[in-house]
């Protein structure tokens, strides 16, 4: 889950005066019990709060809150649940018949149908409306009309989409893909209401969902104020009156406003407190294994980075890179360093293996060799770029730098190169702006090896920031989707991961434990496994 870019909403401001916002006025402390506020830390969305154009964090900490899905992933496992789907049936992997649990609405008063979910999905694969995840929709059949590769679309609505009745729809694929019913708890998939399409904009400045909370206000560079919906007809209600978001430019900050009592809850501990973090929190310190990976990514869009040969040029820089030094000083067993381009959370079933082998293990006489062998770094000196915002990036992009340096004997080899804010990042990013290689961080939309692979580094892909590309890999995809057998699946992301070893496509660095801390105001405070807190189960006291 990444980001995109949108023209409804101005840029950020460079800079955000934390004491007007997040750090002022003492402790927030939104009142006790049932119908007490928990405040936490934030940052702005890069765009809209449309669930197909959110493919980034932040905003989908909001769509976790304001929408539910046909399935919902367990907050403790992961496992793909039952939410709206009351059955979702196929005998061939392609043609699926889905019906609609009745009883759900909109927070607005709306039934939620299957037209919801049609009108939605079709939204959201139209070329038209620029949604950072129709790739999403890729495999329903008519897409490649309604989303044409180049020109423009022949169509305004999936053929492979069909209303049967007011609960139940149809969904046609273009191949075999026995885990699509597992993927259909991600956002983009959620429901909309008829207000989404008829008052666009008004939608916008304040979304409406069918989520446990509805958005009460949003101030940008600020703070957004959710409030428990009552009527809310799901299982899992609110167990606290709201939450509000507090946007921090740096978490350091936040985390300051966490052991002042000015701030219930910080759900990425900076990695300057974690000597500290055990001696201020206790057992209000959370630190659990996540589906999350970070990486660099290397931007092949630049003629560059993207010459015959140069996969020894990556290779060389991943093995000056040591990742087990870093996590050990900087990360405090809050990283582990990467062995494959997933994560440990999926298990060896589910296709967690050391595909990387030596390219990701430390060699300084290697990586030199390699670096050489690649045509040198270009230009003699690379740039990884990061946002600088949360004032947790610096400190190992400038650690990987001086490894990097010290292996190859040169220390102008590689320098960090800070950019604004998440969002003034993520437009860098998505506008392929970045000259070099760049910090790119995974978090698992769901727990499947095809999640880590396919929207990544798929040809054209929606989070395939650095345009790499391979038929190879993209067949083996297609055919691990297309596997009815899961274990045979696997094998085959497998294989298209071994291609993706060999290019060197991206740099993966560290598995990234999520992190947190939480005042004793509230209680009840967990992270699932995407590293998002679970807002709806934590209590104030």
């Amino acid at each position: 889950m990444r980001g995109a870019t949108h023209a409804k909403w101005a840029a950020l401001a460079a800079a955000v005066a934390l004491a007007a916002t997040a750090c002022g006025g003492g402790s927030d402390s939104g009142g006790s019990g049932a119908d007490g506020t928990v405040s936490s830390s934030w940052g702005d969305p890069q765009n809209p709060l449309e669930p197909a154009n959110t493919n980034e964090v932040q905003g989908g900490k909001v769509l976790n809150m304001i929408f539910r899905g046909l399935k919902k992933y367990d907050p403790k496992t992961g496992e793909a649940q039952d939410m709206l789907a009351q059955k979702i049936e196929t005998t061939d992997s392609t043609n699926f018949t889905i019906t609609v649990k009745d009883g759900w609405t909109f927070s607005n008063g709306e039934k939620v149908t299957a037209k919801s979910f049609v009108d939605a999905w079709n939204y959201g694969a139209h070329l038209k409306n620029n949604q950072k995840n129709a790739y999403f929709f890729g495999y329903i059949e008519g897409y490649g009309q309604v989303h044409p590769e180049k020109g423009q679309p022949t169509a305004e609505t999936m053929s492979g989409l069909k209303v049967v009745n007011g609960q139940t729809f149809t969904v046609k694929l273009t191949q075999k893909f026995s885990t699509f019913p597992e993927t259909l708890g991600y956002a983009a998939f959620a429901p909309l209401p008829q207000a989404f399409y008829t008052d666009h904009d008004a939608w916008l400045a304040k979304p409406v969902g069918n989520g446990p909370y509805t958005v009460d206000s949003y101030a940008k560079g600020s703070q957004m104020a959710l409030k428990r919906w009552d009527a809310y007809p799901g299982p899992d209600k609110a167990q606290n009156g709201g939450v509000t978001l507090k946007v921090y430019t740096d978490n350091n900050t936040a985390y300051t406003d966490l052991t002042a009592g000015n701030l219930d809850l910080v759900d990425d501990v900076p990695a300057s407190q974690l000597k500290n973090v055990q001696a201020d929190l206790g057992d209000r310190y959370i630190n659990v294994p996540a589906g999350i990976i970070q990486t660099l990514s290397i931007p092949f869009y630049d003629p560059a980075w993207n010459k015959p040969g140069q996969e020894k040029l990556r290779q060389g820089i991943s093995r000056a890179i040591n990742r087990q030094q870093i996590t050990d000083t900087i990360f405090q067993k809050t990283r582990t360093p990467a062995v494959d381009w997933t994560s440990p959370v999926l298990g060896e079933d589910g296709g967690f293996k050391n595909i990387c082998g030596e390219y990701c293990l430390y060699d300084a006489a290697a990586a030199k060799q390699l670096v050489t062998e690649g045509g040198g770094i270009p230009g003699g000196t690379m740039k990884i770029s990061y946002n600088a915002d949360t004032g947790s990036h610096k400190e190992w992009v400038d650690a990987v730098c001086n490894s990097i340096n010290n292996a190859l004997g040169n220390n102008r080899a590689c320098v960090g190169n800070p950019v604004g804010t998440f969002a003034d990042y993520r437009n860098q990013v998505t506008t392929q702006k970045l000259k070099g290689p760049f910090r790119a961080g995974w978090q698992m939309d769901y727990p499947l090896i095809q999640n880590f692979l396919q929207p990544m580094y798929y040809t054209n892909a929606s989070s395939n920031d650095g345009k790499y590309t391979s038929p190879e890999f993209d067949k083996l995809v297609d055919q691990a989707n297309a596997e009815t057998d899961t274990a045979k699946a696997v094998q085959l992301f497998q294989q298209a991961e071994e291609v993706l070893r060999d290019d060197m496509g991206a740099i993966p660095l560290w598995y990234q434990n999520g992190s947190a801390g939480y005042s004793e105001r509230i209680s009840n405070v967990a992270l699932d496994p995407f590293s998002v807190p679970v807002y709806n189960e934590i209590k104030v006291n």
